[in-house]
C-alpha cells in the first residue's frame, strides 16, 4: 500500500547539501481511520478504506452516515481506497 491522506498546509524550501533549493510541500497527514477492509471474497479486490479529517454530520451525505456510524466514531472529510496485494492483507 502506497498513499498519504492529508491536508496541504503550505510550501517551503530548504537546501540540499550541495547548495541547491529545493521547493517541499508542507502536508498535515493523520490521524486516519481504517473504515474498512476490501476482500476478493465480497468485493473482487483487495483494499483497505481510510478516511481523513473530521465534518459535521449535517454536511455529510446520508449514505455516508451508515457508512460511518459502524466503524468510525465521526464524519470523515475524505475517504480514499488504497489497493494492496494480497500478501499484505492479514486475518484478525
Amino acid at each position: 500500500m502506497s498513499g498519504i491522506i492529508g491536508k496541504k498546509v503550505g510550501m517551503t524550501s530548504i537546501f540540499s547539501a550541495d547548495g541547491r533549493n529545493v521547493a517541499c510541500t508542507l502536508i498535515e497527514a493523520g490521524p486516519c481511520v481504517v473504515t474498512q477492509v476490501k476482500n476478493v471474497e465480497t468485493d473482487g479486490y483487495n483494499a483497505v478504506q481510510m478516511a481523513y479529517g473530521e465534518r459535521k454530520e449535517k454536511n455529510t451525505p446520508k449514505p455516508l452516515i451508515g457508512h460511518f456510524k459502524r466503524p468510525a466514531p465521526r464524519q470523515s472529510r475524505k475517504l480514499l481506497s488504497f489497493g494492496i496485494s494480497g500478501s499484505s492483507l492479514k486475518a484478525r
